[in-house]
């Protein structure tokens, strides 16, 4: 005589449930999930720097331009991140765009509010493409804080950066950046 199908107990259902729940809370405070219109970039760098400046380092010979925190003077918190993106797949359509923000003191930055990249954060951006060289013009937008910890930022940047061609000031390039954005020391 074939048994009757176990029911599963009230205390492993609340755990259940319990955990559940608290995936949904964590993965929407945290920002882990995309939202509708985010780039697709994926991010392969995030360093956070306490202590330091941004310093924009730029070589109009080979039209190069870097970013890069400088860790022996300024006592602001940087944030150097890179995000890779291919677009389609297309062989030569990737592209890069590196992100360096001065956030000043981020133990002074408010959880949740929206500054604006460029005149309450510095911010500077360069791509890396095979396209015609191009010179970072600005950066747009807005960076909100969503966590700070002892040895991690987690944010969003909804930003675009402008671009002139190094050789013809009337060729403009724009890309968009709208994602999840960290650091970490």
């Amino acid at each position: 005589m074939p048994r009757p199908p176990r029911r599963p107990r009230l205390g492993t259902l609340r755990v259940w449930t319990f955990g559940l729940l608290t995936f949904c809370l964590a993965s929407t405070a945290c920002d882990l999930l995309p939202r509708p219109g985010d780039t697709r970039g994926v991010q392969q760098q995030a360093i956070w720097v306490k202590q330091g400046r941004l310093t924009v380092d730029t070589d109009r010979k080979v039209t190069l331009v870097r970013l890069r925190a400088d860790s022996t003077t300024g006592d602001h918190d940087v944030l150097l991140t890179r995000f890779d993106f291919a677009p389609s797949g297309a062989e030569g359509a990737e592209y890069a765009l590196r992100l360096g923000l001065d956030l000043g003191h981020a133990r002074e930055l408010s959880i949740g509010h929206a500054y604006r990249l460029g005149s309450e954060i510095p911010a500077f951006g360069t791509v890396t493409c095979f396209c015609r060289p191009l010179r970072p013009d600005s950066v747009r937008g807005t960076y909100v804080l969503r966590q700070r910890g002892v040895a991690q930022l987690t944010g969003r940047v909804d930003a675009t950066l402008y671009f002139t061609a190094w050789d013809s000031s009337a060729d403009h390039v724009t890309y968009r950046l709208r994602q999840s954005i960290f650091g970490v020391r």
